[in-house]
């Protein structure tokens, strides 16, 4: 395993970072055990997740995926060993603290308490804001359009002071943010820079070969401010294995059980996916492997967060760390990017 040091911290997370959205509803708590315990026997030592996992969220699912991880955490008595990420949920979801804006003092502190219950711990490594309270472009949402109707959202520095508290009280460590724009990470390192405040330490936003606008003006951010890339769906939701090239929708697949990620199968990518497959195979590589090696060789990526239902897929995903993503193999992912830029935002 490869490792790289969490923003200006001093820790040093695994290059692979085991994320764990599907368990609770795909997967069981018996998987996502084998499924642990195998991620940290070749080297992970950093694990993602979210209040409102598994997904897709709804009040049924809501903590499932903590409570798993807290139930592993209790049997195997190694929380010491892992670098725990999770999220607070952003406005959206009814069932959550009555809806509404999220990022305030109380509800923070809310989200947090549950978290650390169901996750059998006293402390969350790293802490996210999962997705803007503001009205901006995320989840698929090429461009952004200003919406006047908005309504209130609570200031960057408000949510960094509501922050702010939890770290001292020793029940965060450190803290990140995800699904943002250049806009929010640059106001983010600036009121933390201006007024003494949190620092962010990393963005987690999805990142792959048929979406690099990650690339456009994050990227650069992310390197200079050592403020560095989580990627999430490194492999387009599926997309990027190729399981779903010539109109194949296998059984229990993601695409097949829900509508939520129709968008990584438009004709633009499907075309992009047929592109991949053949050049993976010039290489004598899978999909996967081609895919998750270009993420992995990023500058700007400090984690790359893969997900599995199968213990077939954890174990492919990780062995391409041990992959070398050549100049060869760049210039002619670029050819591809080029005639086909960003077909999956």
């Amino acid at each position: 395993m490869k490792f790289k040091k969490l923003g200006n911290t001093d820790l040093k997370v695994s290059l692979i970072c085991l994320g764990t959205m599907t368990w609770g509803c795909q997967n069981s708590e018996k998987d996502a055990f084998e499924q642990m315990d195998y991620s940290i026997s070749q080297g992970v030592n950093f694990f993602d997740t979210a209040e409102i996992y598994s997904v897709p969220p709804s009040s049924d699912t809501y903590g499932k995926t903590e409570v798993m991880i807290g139930n592993w955490f209790k049997k195997r008595k190694n929380r010491d060993k892992i670098i725990l990420a999770s999220k607070v949920a952003g406005p959206g979801c009814d069932w959550i603290r009555g809806g509404g804006n999220n990022f305030n003092k109380k509800k923070i502190g809310e989200a947090i308490d549950g978290s650390l219950k169901r996750l059998k711990t006293d402390y969350i490594d790293l802490y996210q804001l999962h997705w803007p309270e503001r009205s901006t472009n995320y989840f698929g949402k090429r461009d952004f359009t200003y919406n006047n109707r908005e309504g209130e959202w609570n200031s960057f520095e408000d949510i960094l002071e509501a922050l702010s508290i939890y770290i001292k009280k020793g029940k965060i460590r450190y803290i990140g943010m995800s699904n943002e724009t250049p806009y929010g990470l640059s106001r983010y390192l600036e009121i933390s820079k201006n007024k003494g405040l949190p620092r962010m330490m990393s963005v987690q936003n999805p990142y792959s070969l048929v979406n690099r606008t990650y690339e456009i003006g994050m990227s650069e951010i992310s390197i200079r401010q050592k403020c560095g890339l989580l990627v999430y769906y490194p492999l387009a939701a599926g997309g990027l294995s190729g399981k779903y090239r010539n109109g194949k929708i296998p059984k229990n697949s993601r695409m097949a059980l829900y509508d939520g990620w129709k968008r990584f199968l438009n004709p633009l990518a499907m075309k992009a996916y047929d592109e991949y497959y053949k050049l993976a195979k010039n290489f004598n590589l899978t999909m996967v492997q081609l895919a998750q090696s270009f993420v992995n060789s990023r500058p700007f990526v400090t984690s790359n967060i893969i997900g599995a239902t199968t213990m077939d897929q954890l174990k492919e995903n990780l062995d391409t760390v041990n992959i070398d993503f050549t100049d060869e193999m760049m210039e002619e992912v670029e050819k591809i990017h080029n005639e086909n830029p960003n077909p999956s935002p």
